[in-house]
């Protein structure tokens, strides 16, 4: 009886941490997706979402809209997307997302693409080689406000000069859309900062593939 009152004590223990520290990383990035900074840059990367049916998905869209009005605003001189084939697509994600800044007045020449990530650590590093290839250094990272806290830390592990640039507007714009989003974001945070202090350790061993985005 003894030994499970304190088995007991002990679950309720680390059950109350557990919640206490999702609430603290619930609170640090939703606080963190006010904050932005769209300073003059050398280039945006705009990272990768969803596509249907060759054209961006409405929460893709909106990254793209955002990345293009800071290129004519004057902010950022080029733009990187990211993204690679989905199962059931035809073409990479940042070539259709360039595709359709250059219908709305990007120059072509202005923009890069990275075609073989999967998830925003890969899109980060992808993004990473054009940026050490075309020598850029002040980098906004674009995406949804609250993706911007992970985002941007993992874009500072790998050694980028990066910078918040949540997007305007935001498709998840409806109270369960949002806390879907946060709880989504609490879990993949909280195991970034687990496998922080290893991942990047590997980060150079595979190489992204980047290509034209014509």
């Amino acid at each position: 009886m003894i030994k499970r009152k304190k088995s007991r004590k002990v679950g309720l223990t680390v059950g109350g941490a557990l919640i206490i520290y999702c609430i603290v990383l619930a609170v640090d990035i939703y606080r963190y997706s006010s904050t932005t900074d769209n300073s003059p840059s050398d280039a945006a990367i705009v990272l990768g979402a969803a596509v249907l049916d060759g054209r961006p998905s409405p929460v893709f869209e909106e990254r793209i809209k955002h990345a293009i009005n800071l290129y004519k605003e004057g902010r950022v001189r080029f733009i990187i997307f990211t993204g690679g084939v989905g199962k059931s697509d035809q073409q990479s994600e940042s070539i259709i997302a360039a595709d359709y800044a250059i219908e709305n007045g990007v120059a072509a020449n202005d923009t890069f693409c990275e075609t073989s990530s999967k998830i925003t650590f890969e899109n980060l590093r992808g993004a990473k080689e054009i940026i050490e290839q075309q020598d850029l250094k002040r980098i906004l990272v674009v995406s949804d406000p609250l993706h911007m806290r992970r985002s941007v830390m993992m874009a500072h592990d790998l050694g980028i000069d990066a910078y918040p640039s949540p997007t305007p507007t935001t498709r998840y714009i409806g109270f369960q859309s949002k806390i879907q989003f946060l709880l989504r974001e609490v879990y993949f945070y909280g195991s970034y900062l687990i496998e922080r202090p290893f991942v990047t350790l590997f980060e150079d061993r595979q190489k992204m593939t980047i290509q034209s985005c014509q």
